[in-house]
């Protein structure tokens, strides 16, 4: 993925005998001034030399790609191991300026058309769904008490929570984050609403932003939208060429795996609306005086590519909802039962990961 966001990437295997080894450190012993150097760890490791260098040859072998391959060098010699290291990053940074484009690698599987059958899925979402507004306070506070409590478990005092909300414009995702926060402690969440990249940000590996966001142990963040915009709108805006957006599957597929793996619970919602239903909203906004700041010229102009937006969604869905990180799609016509449903979900996805 660095190697793809045009990082050069150079990695450098110093090799020691173990004779070699062995003589460097009693030097250190011997001498006073050097002894605090030396490091129980450093001892033991001496004496699982032999197992210890055949694990890192084997990750050597896995890990050295055509990308980023290991460069070895032998450091018995101090001044040619310098020397040696010198010319490896030197050379590397020599072929990096005098073929700059030479690290863009063809893309291994061509943007294809949407599936038919994966827009149809969406389409037959069943918007008609709907929670009697008589049970709407008792359920809310039902599913608020219990979310809560669950986050104030030990259990979860060794784990952490990122919360994905992705919809279309006016799908009511501000109104869902509302009530999910109300019922947890101010000091326990965090709230990150995506917006264009700042020019720190277009600096680095796309998915830096987002790492640099998630939260810590016993803590939740909430990305109001999320790193799916690559696949979304610089996908449908052209903001980002076809092999970007393309790789960014496999990419966010890893990276929510990885979070997966370090003990982080993720639950991603699709907050789906129709799009007279989105006009219908889109009015209401622009004709109430303390809502029209949520109306922008923006928001009718997407709305002018629903289509692609429509595309790009079904995509999304299909390529990204794995079995350890599920899209939940949530019927958001009736914005009671979308807040009622999600707050039952997340109850239900923090108990089964504690």
């Amino acid at each position: 993925m660095l190697a793809d966001e045009g990082v050069l990437l150079v990695k450098i295997w110093f090799h020691l005998s173990r004779d070699e080894q062995r003589r460097r450190l009693k030097d250190l012993l011997d001498d006073p001034r050097t002894r605090w150097r030396v490091t129980d760890e450093d001892l033991a490791q001496l004496k699982t030399y032999n197992r210890y260098r055949d694990v890192a040859e084997h990750a050597l072998r896995e890990t050295s790609t055509s990308e980023a391959p290991w460069m070895i060098v032998e450091a018995a010699d101090p001044r040619y191991r310098d020397v040696a290291a010198g010319r490896i990053l030197l050379e590397a940074m020599r072929a990096r300026l005098d073929k700059p484009h030479a690290r863009v690698r063809p893309v291994t599987a061509a943007p294809v058309a949407s599936l038919a059958d994966n827009v149809r899925l969406l389409r037959a979402v069943d918007l008609s769904r709907r929670l009697d507004p008589k049970d709407y306070p008792k359920q809310l506070a039902k599913q608020q008490e219990r979310f809560a409590r669950l986050t104030q478990r030990k259990k979860f005092g060794r784990r952490s929570m990122v919360i994905v909300f992705e919809g279309h414009d006016a799908a009511g995702k501000g109104s869902v984050i509302r009530r999910i926060t109300s019922a947890l402690d101010a000091r326990q969440y965090t709230v990150v609403p995506i917006a264009a990249p700042t020019d720190e940000e277009r600096g680095q590996p796309y998915l830096w932003r987002f790492w640099r966001r998630l939260p810590g142990h016993g803590h939740i963040t909430i990305f109001d939208r999320s790193w799916y915009g690559r696949v979304l709108v610089e996908r449908v805006e052209g903001l980002a060429p076809p092999a970007d957006w393309m790789r960014a599957y496999r990419e966010i597929n890893d990276f929510e795996e990885q979070l997966l793996r370090s003990g982080t619970v993720v639950a991603k919602f699709w907050l789906q609306i129709s799009k007279e239903e989105q006009l219908r909203r889109f009015r209401a906004r622009a004709t109430t005086a303390f809502k029209r700041f949520k109306i922008t010229p923006e928001d009718w102009r997407n709305r002018k590519k629903w289509a692609g937006y429509e595309a790009a969604v079904a995509d999304m869905l299909d390529r990204t909802s794995t079995g350890i990180a599920p899209w939940t799609i949530v019927e958001a016509e009736d914005k009671a039962f979308a807040r009622v449903k999600i707050l039952r979900t997340l109850a239900r996805t923090l108990e089964a990961a504690l």
